[in-house]
Parts: structure tokens; C-alpha cells; sequence
């Protein structure tokens, strides 16, 4: 009974604590912990005032919030400055997020940054629900906010230098990204992010050479060759794309990525046997098989094979109703057109079309190296080689004349 009396005495004196904080403070976050204390309280009073035992597991209880819960929050307030409202609204936040409630977190971190708006957890989280939902502008304005908190923090700094890109401040995103590189050269996401920010402003000498850096500390890395490829595809020096693709496609066999490039650009030098190789491993791959089936249709069509044309040609209407009307466009699947199935476009066509699972970029590599391969049409490979000869001609007597210029 002296027990319970006294635990009475000191759970109310924690309560008369937390109640003046509320008081202080002015911050409605302490009702909840007062309600929880509350509860304790009351069930400690009506085992009193019964004079028997709940058991063991309810006596855990009423300590846990009577006690327990208060002393933990006083001390993280005293000990390590972490206010028990700010980490409420935080607790809170996440909850909603992992339900699905945005906009509950998103009011609860408003609330949060407007009360401390030195919490950089809580200028943080609110940045990342801005980016997921694509509100750029605003997730820039919170992560400056917590790189003026924690200047120190390159990963904030990233974001920024990113975010900058996403927003049409490529100078100013070009600038923090090379800026973290010459800190730590090894910063392989600020690499890749950089590479990406200068193949969209179309300046592919700069970015080959980010990438090139970047391979000087992961050697062996599938992104690097595979982007590599990418921008070598876009500045038409297809035998460096080519030996990059290979390595990607080395590195890691079960992404079909390169291989469709590598499909893509065999077919361009008119080596069919290679280019059909890398299209079937990639229907292996079960993620791009529209596009796949489409080149070994062509391929087909080109060996004189039609009927196997045709059932590629099928296959690929079926997973992406739109080839019917690229190939219907092509003079080389003109025997055929009107012996393929037409398409009808539903919604399970439509969910199939979603199966294509490529990037914008990769999309662009993809319509790039196609209208490539219409273009070159029967060109052999002597005809590339010295298109190719005369490129690296042009490009060298650029150099050599920016250095004059340098000297002079």
C-alpha cells in the first residue's frame, strides 16, 4: 500500500512537470504524453482504491507511462536537447507517410519547422515529401535550409546541386557538383549526377570526361560504361559506345540494357548474326521484349526470312500496339504489313506497353540509334569506318586550332 501511495506522489509530481512545460512552452504536443500519464495514473488508483493487483504485465504498464515515459522525454530535453514536441511531430510524420497520409505529415512538419525552425530532421523530411511529389522549387528551398543548418553535409549538398539541375539552374548545379568532385574525387553519385546535368546542356566532351575521372575509382562499375556508351552513342563515335556496352554488358549480364544497344549498333555496322545474339538475350530478359522483337523482325525481313519476320513482327504488336504503326511507316516490312495482326489497343495492351521499363535517356539512345540505322541503311562497315575516320579528323583539327589559340 506504501508502495502504491508513494508511486502516486511521484507520477503526479512528474505530471505537475510536463503539465508546466505544456504551460511554458505553449505547445499542445505535451497533452499526449499528459494523457498517457494520465491513464497510468488512473489505473494505479483504481487498483488502490480495490486493494488488489492487476498482475504483472499491468503494473509494467502504469510504471511505463506513469514513470518511465515522462523520465525518458525530461531527459532527452535536459541531457540532449531533443524536445519531446519536435520528436512527437517527427514520430508523427513518418507514421503518415508509411500509411500513405502526405498531407497529415506534410501539416505536422509545417508545424514542426514553423515551432523550431533550426530542426534540420524536420527541414529534411519535408524536402524529400516535396521531391517525391515533384515540387522541386520547394524541396530546393528546405534542403538550403538544412545545408545552413549542417554546412558540413555533402549528401544535402548533392541534393541541392541535383535539384538545381531538375529546376533549369544547370550552371549553378554544374558549379556545386564539380565543387563536391574537387573535395572528393571518388563522389560517384555526384559523377553520375553531373555527366547527366552536361549530356542535357549537349556537352558531351565534358561529360565523357566526368565519367572517365569517375572509372579511375570504380573500374569495373555497369553505370559508369553503360552512360559512358550513352554519350558516345549521342556524339555518333560508335565504336567507343560499342567497346563501352561490351564492358557494361561484361560487368553484369543480367541487364539488358546495353545488350539492346549493343543489338542496336551491331545492326548499324551490318552484322546481323550479333545483333540478332544480343536481341534474343534480351526477350530473355523479359523487360524490353516489344522493342527487342521489333529488331529481329528487321533482321529477319533483311535475311529474307518473312515468315519469321512476321511472327516477330506479331509478338511485338501484341506488347506494344505502336509498331504496327512505326512498321506500317518502313518500306522493308512492306510485305508483310498486311499480313501481321493489327493491333488492338485495350487495357491490357496498354499495361503491357508499360513493360518497357527505360528511362528518358535510354529512350532517347533508343529513337537516336533507330533513326541512325534507317539513315545508314545499307552502309557497310568501310562506309561507318570512314564516316567515322572523318569525324575524329574534324574533331582533332578543332583541338589542335583551340590550342593555337591558347598559345597565340
Amino acid at each position: 500500500m506504501l508502495e502504491k501511495i508513494i508511486f502516486n506522489l511521484f507520477a503526479f509530481v512528474l505530471f505537475i512537470l510536463i503539465f508546466l512545460k505544456l504551460i511554458r512552452k505553449n505547445d499542445t504536443s505535451y497533452v499526449y504524453l499528459l494523457a498517457l500519464q494520465f491513464i497510468g495514473i488512473a489505473i494505479n488508483f483504481i487498483e488502490l482504491s480495490m486493494g488488489k493487483s492487476f498482475g504483472l504485465i499491468t503494473k509494467l504498464i502504469i510504471y511505463i507511462l506513469s514513470v518511465f515515459l515522462p523520465i525518458f522525454f525530461i531527459w532527452l530535453e535536459y541531457a540532449k536537447s531533443i524536445d519531446f514536441a519536435e520528436t512527437f511531430d517527427l514520430m508523427v510524420s513518418k507514421i503518415a507517410l508509411l500509411i500513405g497520409k502526405e498531407e497529415v505529415a506534410k501539416k505536422y512538419l509545417l508545424q514542426l519547422t514553423e515551432k523550431y525552425p533550426n530542426s534540420s530532421k524536420g527541414h529534411k523530411m519535408l524536402a524529400e515529401l516535396y521531391e517525391n511529389k515533384g515540387k522541386y522549387e520547394l524541396a530546393l528551398e528546405e534542403y538550403e535550409k538544412v545545408y545552413e543548418l549542417e554546412p558540413k553535409n555533402q549528401n544535402i549538398y548533392l541534393k541541392i546541386g541535383k535539384l538545381y539541375g531538375n529546376v533549369g539552374r544547370e550552371n549553378e548545379a554544374i558549379k556545386i557538383l564539380s565543387d563536391l568532385l574537387k573535395r572528393k574525387p571518388d563522389y560517384y553519385e555526384a559523377s553520375l549526377i553531373l555527366a547527366d546535368i552536361l549530356n542535357s546542356k549537349q556537352e558531351y566532351k565534358e561529360a565523357v570526361q566526368v565519367y572517365m575521372a569517375a572509372l579511375k575509382y570504380k573500374p569495373a562499375d555497369y553505370e559508369l560504361y553503360y552512360n559512358l556508351g550513352m554519350t558516345y552513342t549521342l556524339i555518333n563515335d560508335f565504336a567507343k559506345a560499342k567497346e563501352c556496352y561490351e564492358k557494361a554488358a561484361q560487368i553484369n549480364s543480367d541487364l539488358y540494357h546495353a545488350k539492346y544497344s549493343l543489338g542496336q549498333l551491331n545492326l548499324l555496322y551490318g552484322d546481323l548474326e550479333e545483333a540478332e545474339k544480343y536481341f534474343i538475350e534480351c526477350i530473355d530478359a523479359e523487360e524490353v521484349e516489344a522493342g527487342a522483337y521489333y529488331y529481329l523482325a528487321r533482321i529477319a525481313m533483311i535475311k529474307g526470312e518473312t515468315d519469321k519476320a512476321k511472327n516477330y513482327a506479331n509478338i511485338a504488336i501484341e506488347e506494344n500496339p505502336t509498331v504496327y504503326e512505326k512498321m506500317a511507316e518502313e518500306n522493308i516490312f512492306m510485305p508483310i504489313i498486311d499480313k501481321v495482326n493489327k493491333p488492338r489497343i485495350d487495357v491490357e495492351g496498354r499495361k503491357k506497353n508499360k513493360k518497357k521499363l527505360l528511362s528518358k535517356k535510354e529512350i532517347l539512345i533508343d529513337m537516336h540509334l533507330d533513326n541512325t540505322c534507317k539513315l545508314v541503311g545499307k552502309l557497310n562497315n568501310n562506309d561507318i569506318e570512314m564516316i567515322e575516320n572523318v569525324r575524329k579528323t574534324k574533331e582533332q583539327e578543332m583541338n589542335y586550332n583551340q590550342d593555337r589559340q591558347i598559345e597565340e
